[in-house]
């Protein structure tokens, strides 16, 4: 359970969608702007 938990928070991590948001075309701006956005309103309150 505990390897569970460790993989969901590295690929819900938002450097990790970060990185995937580019890799997918989205420009450096867009992407760091989607994960803010992404940190604030969902991240932290599946980790509260």
């Amino acid at each position: 359970m505990n390897n569970m938990r460790h993989q969901l928070q590295h690929i819900l991590n938002p450097l990790h969608i970060y990185c995937r948001l580019q890799q997918a075309g989205l420009t450096e701006a867009l992407a760091r702007r989607l994960c803010k956005a992404y940190e604030r309103s969902v991240y932290r309150r599946i980790l509260a």
